[in-house]
């Protein structure tokens, strides 16, 4: 059996489940339980912190496990990256007191604080620069208030919590992370499915089927505004002068491109859910 490493708790957890659900796997009922076999699937799965997936997937203990690029990357170890997942984006920056720092080489000399000392440790030496890192498990944006530290590395999203603290973003974007699907040393034997059915979610989620009639003449004109994922399908109608077209549009716009087709002469314009594909 496939053995996969999914998280347990946190942000990644609830996506991460629905996203397997949606894939044609077992999920667990029990939010205690810790390991299902799902045997229709030929697969296992094991919930686990989502800081120690990247371990034990590294060691070959599992197979492959869903977690965060950033979590990956802060554990340094062998798993290696096969997926983007499309979800729990999040991006890291360095921030401090107003003023005081304004590049990556303000901060030779001073204590930093992270929750993720092995990915800024390791950024910080590509760039040169020399810090002592103070590990925090979390409220990073309090060490420089407290003391503890000169400087924070820290999750950033609008950065209001951290001006909140007294802090300003400055330098580089360390990591732009997101779930990601990792995999052991060496592919385990039923990796590739797990891969097109989590692949096949994601075109789910971020397409739809559009159908519309139309006037013959204008079927160019109506490709232009939605021209579809390869090309749409046209299909002739009862009158001569009218067909039907369907194509898989992006979701994000879905609404503008049925204003547009509108306005260029398409009628009975609708609009379906994948709730599967494979492409």
């Amino acid at each position: 059996m496939l053995r996969i490493a999914v998280p347990n708790k946190g942000s990644l957890s609830e996506t991460a489940a629905d996203m397997l659900a949606e894939a044609g796997y077992a999920g667990r009922r029990d939010p205690k339980t810790l390991h299902i076999v799902d045997a229709e699937n030929d697969v296992e799965f094991f919930f686990l912190r989502p800081r120690d997936i990247a371990t034990y997937v590294a060691s070959g203990a599992l197979d492959v496990g869903i977690t965060g690029r950033d979590l990956l990357l802060d554990v340094q170890q062998t798993a290696t990256e096969i997926e983007q997942l499309g979800f729990g984006g999040s991006t890291f920056r360095f921030a401090g007191p107003p003023g005081r720092f304004s590049s990556i080489d303000d901060l030779n000399g001073v204590r930093v604080a992270s929750a993720y000392p092995g990915l800024v440790g390791a950024f910080l030496r590509e760039h040169g620069v020399t810090a002592e890192l103070v590990q925090l498990d979390g409220a990073v944006e309090s060490a420089v208030r407290l003391g503890v530290a000169d400087a924070v590395a820290d999750v950033v999203s609008t950065g209001t919590t951290l001006r909140q603290a007294g802090l300003e973003i400055f330098g580089p974007v360390i990591l732009e992370s997101e779930a990601v699907l990792i995999s052991r040393p060496g592919e385990a034997e039923g990796t590739d499915t797990l891969l097109r059915r989590l692949r096949g979610v994601m075109v789910a989620r971020r397409f739809v089927l559009l159908d519309f009639d139309l006037p013959a003449e204008l079927v160019d004109q109506a490709t232009a505004i939605a021209p579809g994922r390869e090309s749409p399908t046209i299909s002739p109608l009862r009158d001569p002068k009218w067909v039907a077209v369907r194509v898989m549009i992006p979701r994000r716009g879905v609404n503008q491109v049925m204003d547009d087709l509108y306005a260029l002469g398409a009628r009975a314009i609708l609009v379906t859910a994948i709730h599967a594909a494979r492409l």
